[in-house]
């Protein structure tokens, strides 16, 4: 369990244990449309913009602790740097810290991983010259169809999509790879994530 962001720690996946598989859950936070996902599934919290400020903050905080208060690992994303001269980044970063510090409260451990990990997790590659976030979310979606099997349609369709490579990347750390990823393209995503210091239990 951890509160303050520390150095990446280097990806040393646990060995899978021989009771169930560990409840891990990939958080891929927005003020507008919150991915969440597990290993076999896949879901959003969506606001409308009635909602802003400390309300929504508050909502989407009662929410995300209803759906992760059961779950051995968090994934979150990362903050986003590149994108802190955008509207409504300062909100976001509230948010973000909101959920963080929940979880350490609640005594679930989490981890975090960059965006690019994320991606890089899921095409093996961070960035392609001349497309632009959403055609790059779009090659993220496709992996998860195509490698995972995970259908991920609708309005919130590249925030379920985000949040189920997260939850792949966390079961994966613990030893309970999904799919086959390929080496060291793929692979070499875990590397940038900022992972607990201590493995979680998972017996239950």
């Amino acid at each position: 369990m951890q509160l303050a962001l520390g150095t990446p720690t280097p990806a040393a996946p646990a060995a899978a244990g021989p009771g169930p598989r560990p409840l891990v859950i990939g958080l891929d936070l927005s003020l507008r449309s919150t991915g969440l996902a597990g290993a076999d599934w896949t879901d959003a919290i969506r606001t409308t913009t009635v909602l802003t400020g400390p309300a929504r903050i508050t909502y989407l905080r009662r929410e995300i602790r209803d759906r992760v208060k059961a779950a051995d690992l968090a994934v979150i994303e990362g903050p986003s740097h590149g994108s802190a001269l955008q509207t409504g980044h300062h909100e976001m970063a509230g948010l973000w810290w909101a959920v963080v510090c929940d979880l350490h409260a609640a005594g679930i451990p989490y981890a975090v991983v960059p965006p690019d990990c994320r991606t890089i997790y899921a095409t093996g590659k961070a960035r392609w010259a001349g497309e632009k976030s959403p055609q790059v979310k779009g090659r993220v979606r496709d992996v998860v169809r195509e490698r995972y099997g995970v259908e991920c349609e609708g309005p919130a369709r590249y925030d379920r999509a985000d949040a189920f490579i997260l939850a792949a990347m966390g079961l994966d750390w613990l030893g309970y790879q999904l799919a086959l990823v390929p080496v060291p393209s793929c692979s070499r995503g875990m590397d940038g994530v900022t992972w607990p210091a201590v493995v979680p239990v998972v017996a239950r």
